[in-house]
């Protein structure tokens, strides 16, 4: 797949996440086919990154510790907005999507370091993270399908991964990221030029949210419910 194809994917992502957390946020969840269409954004966001950082060399480039510091970094700030605009069990939990990308990237990193003590490492970190992030196991599993699948494809990893989809329904209540397949063929097929835009989109996730929870404040004011 193009870098070019890559970018736009991530563009598309971004666009369907925003619509979808300003249905949340702002309209209660009550604009269906704005949560349908949000369905794809975290199967998009996982793609993208398991396929970076499935390229040849990217280990050894030290992208990986790279990566994530800015998960952690980002997924920090955004906590306070995120955790402001409520909705969460206790109060945080689970943690927002950056950290579901974190586990992600930490669980590989271990896995590529090798060794039974990175791959037992690798299994805490999958079990312990995937209890505490969004999207839970499911979106961990389709990280780890896709990276497999990318760097060796295999029916096994493929299976993997539609189930993971297919998975996701638990969290969802519906399919629609399986609808992400087809989108994926298509952009497979494309060959785009697109500049790289790596920074704004980390710090685009923190920065909408803080602005749907300043939007919130007067609308509480004049009156309007959140649930």
């Amino acid at each position: 797949m193009s870098d070019g194809s890559l970018e736009l994917l991530k563009w598309l992502a971004l666009v369907l996440m925003t619509g979808d957390h300003v249905n949340k946020y702002l309209f209660n969840g009550t604009i269906d086919w704005l949560f349908d269409a949000g369905r794809l954004c975290l199967p998009i966001f996982v793609f993208v990154l398991a396929y970076n950082l499935a390229r040849p060399g990217v280990f050894e480039r030290g992208a990986y510790p790279r990566t994530m510091k800015r998960m952690a970094l980002f997924g920090v700030v955004a906590s306070v907005p995120f955790i402001a605009l409520g909705g969460l069990g206790g109060g945080w939990w689970p943690l927002n999507v950056m950290f579901t990308l974190l586990v992600i990237t930490a669980t590989l990193y271990l896995v590529e370091r090798g060794g039974v003590g990175n791959l037992v490492a690798a299994g805490l970190v999958f079990l312990v993270g995937g209890s505490v992030v969004e999207y839970w196991w499911p979106a961990i599993v389709l990280g780890l399908a896709v990276w497999s699948y990318c760097k060796r494809p295999t029916w096994t990893a493929a299976a993997v991964a539609l189930l993971a989809l297919a998975a996701l329904w638990f969290i969802n209540r519906n399919l629609w990221a399986l609808a992400v397949l087809p989108l994926l063929l298509v952009a497979s097929r494309i060959d785009l030029s697109m500049p790289r835009l790596r920074w704004a989109f980390y710090a685009y996730y923190p920065l909408h949210l803080a602005a749907l929870w300043l939007i919130r404040i007067p609308m509480s004011k004049a009156g309007y419910l959140f649930f």
